[in-house]
């Protein structure tokens, strides 16, 4: 008859103590915020994105953990990480009270950063970078912000629409990212600026590389890293 070792049992118990205080105030604080999340901005088509990002960065911190327990065994902790969980804890009250969501987002992040540095150390932020690092994808920016860098996107494509349509022979004038066709006025959205290239091409890279380690496919090499949206087979 197959049997587990005892040692196994004595391990499993010390992690499950030991992380799960941790785990259980995570859920108290963020639940709530997910929660209010999923019934409001992540509904809407433009922040769709939003939890699946959450899901595959959890789902790579778990791939990585065992990683990260082998690489800071033994290594001191950090007393920064006292500093951030401070800052997370401020970030996090007004972010809430006030229902500032790039504060209380932002806080589940440097909540993970200020974890692993009091419980790890700097190694065990170093083995788990990638993974808190894509969260931020998922923090939605202000309005005026993203209006701010998607301008020019939106200017280059509606001067190459314009174009197209002229040489068409296409009774087509822009002002700006308006194009006007006839009676007909088209606007240059958001959307069609590909302000969500950056997430969807993270995530293509990040389940290429993460599949072909099971399927023993060839891993794509990315442009620069792994946030890019470029990369080649």
């Amino acid at each position: 008859m197959f049997t587990i070792p005892y040692k196994f049992h004595v391990e499993k118990q010390v992690v499950m103590a030991d992380w799960l205080p941790v785990l259980l105030g995570l859920l108290a604080l963020y639940i709530p915020t997910f929660y209010d999340l999923a019934n409001g901005i992540w509904a809407k088509e433009e922040q769709a994105h939003g939890p699946i990002i959450l899901f595959l960065s959890l789902w790579l911190i778990y791939r990585k953990w065992p990683e990260m327990i082998k690489r800071s065994e033994g290594q001191s902790t950090s007393i920064l990480g006292w500093v951030i969980f401070l800052i997370t804890l401020l970030l996090y009250i007004i972010g809430r009270s006030q229902q500032i969501l790039i504060f209380e987002l932002g806080s589940f992040v440097t909540a993970l950063v200020a974890i692993l540095l009091i419980k790890r150390g700097s190694s065990g932020l170093r083995a788990m970078w990638f993974p808190i690092f894509f969260l931020l994808f998922m923090i939605p920016l202000p309005g005026t912000l993203v209006s701010l860098l998607t301008m020019p996107m939106k200017m280059a494509v509606s001067y190459v629409a314009e174009n197209i349509l002229f040489w068409a022979n296409y009774p087509i004038a822009r002002n700006g990212v308006i194009l006007q066709i006839g009676q007909y006025q088209l606007l240059v959205a958001d959307a069609c600026a590909a302000t969500n290239i950056v997430d969807l091409g993270s995530t293509w890279v990040v389940l290429s590389e993460s599949c072909s380690s099971y399927l023993n496919l060839p891993k794509c090499s990315t442009g620069y890293s792994y946030h890019t949206d470029f990369f080649y087979c």
